[in-house]
């Protein structure tokens, strides 16, 4: 049977209409932050520069369009449809009618359909292991700065061996099949998991312990939300099914966290060593304020720059990771619509057919790239204040 093709402008206006929900929300949050980019702090201040304003941009494109996937996707990732394998951009379908507007992949899956729920993949696991990996890094790097001796010595060393290790062979290690048959990630995401709630918990006491109110009801909702995600996350356990990672996303979940957490310390340490020489340290010292107190209310608060900047580009890293973890057939499932699997899959026919590589390409490098701009313009209104 002989497939019907639609012209190269008819695709780009198709792949333009499919993007019309993420298009109409870029207008209303971009609208909306320029209008009142004087009261959104930090935020607002990134529409004062181009490089801001296009790094929000991009990034808030991927956003959407991982939120409204399965508004924009024409296809599932994963349905097969015999005859549209290998077919070029701009195959109509022809039992639906609908377009295969980037082609069909060796498996005749709609690479269109699957870069877009491939951002999906993305946006939930590189942001929240790097958030994560921040919790861990900020939690030990604190006591480290702070009080040196012995506890910076134990905790420098132990950032230091992980950080010796070569990260790809690490990342191996860590990601083959075989792991997730022992104990060892589930282990990990246990004592990984940990660090957020004894963060906020260490968190609420230090600022709230003189007024046991509103220090009961931190507290307890700190445990009630983190011990429901901890148990979701970790056994898999949550009664409602919100919370759940397949056991080969938590593996690569818990391999970025361990690989990222030494390189979040040792900023942490080192601006901790130097915040803590500073005046108002000093102040809250003699105030008699205690030392977890001071680092998280006074210290944390002034190294936020950094840090913030140092996220969106261990962001990008992770994203680039994730491609290549892919890339390599690792950690996700062969039938993954991520970026990395994508590329690779595609690689296999290279010289024959071009154009399932491309998309997956392009999406991933204009989101890393995205990033990138975004980290500039944060490192360029830090340095202002």
């Amino acid at each position: 049977m002989q497939l019907e093709y639609i012209g190269a402008f008819n695709v780009v206006l198709g792949v333009l209409a499919r993007f019309w929900p993420v298009w109409i929300a870029l207008v209303l949050v971009m609208g909306a932050s320029f209008a009142y980019k004087k009261r959104l702090g930090l935020y607002g201040q990134l529409f004062d520069s181009s490089v801001g304003i296009v790094g929000v941009g991009i990034c808030l494109f991927w956003l959407f369009t991982a939120i409204f996937a399965s508004t924009i996707s024409p296809f599932n990732p994963l349905a097969q449809i015999p005859i549209m394998k290998d077919a070029l951009p701009g195959a109509v379908e022809p039992q639906s009618g609908l377009v295969y507007l980037f082609g069909g992949d060796k498996l005749a899956r709609d690479v269109f359909s699957r870069m877009v729920y491939g951002s999906q993949i993305v946006l939930i696991i590189a942001p929240a292991a790097t958030g994560f990996a921040l919790m861990v890094g900020i939690t030990l790097g604190l006591p480290a700065g702070y009080y040196g001796g012995r506890i910076d010595t134990v905790l420098s060393f132990l950032a230091n061996l992980v950080l010796a290790f070569p990260v790809i062979l690490l990342f191996y290690l860590l990601v083959t099949p075989g792991i997730m048959e022992t104990p060892i990630p589930y282990a990990m995401a246990g004592l990984f998991f940990l660090f957020p709630i004894i963060f906020f918990s260490v968190l609420s006491w230090t600022r709230y312990k003189k007024r046991p109110d509103r220090l009961y009801i931190l507290l307890g909702l700190t445990l009630i939300i983190g011990g429901w995600v901890y148990a979701g996350l970790v056994f898999d356990a949550d009664p409602f099914r919100i919370i759940h990672i397949d056991p080969n996303q938590l593996n690569i979940f818990v391999a970025v966290v361990f690989a990222s957490s030494p390189g979040v310390f040792r900023i942490v340490r080192g601006l901790t060593m130097d915040i803590k020489t500073r005046d108002y340290v000093a102040a809250a010292q003699t105030r008699g304020e205690s030392p977890w107190y001071i680092m998280l209310w006074e210290i944390l608060p002034n190294a936020r720059g950094p840090l913030i900047v140092d996220a969106c580009l261990r962001i990008g890293y992770t994203t680039i990771l994730l491609g290549t973890l892919g890339y390599f057939g690792l950690g996700l499932a062969p039938e993954s619509p991520d970026w990395g699997t994508a590329i690779k899959d595609a690689s296999r026919l290279l010289r024959s057919f071009i154009h399932p590589a491309l998309p997956p390409t392009i999406a991933l490098m204009s989101f890393v790239l995205g990033l990138n701009l975004l980290a500039d313009s944060l490192r360029e209104q830090s340095m202002k204040d």
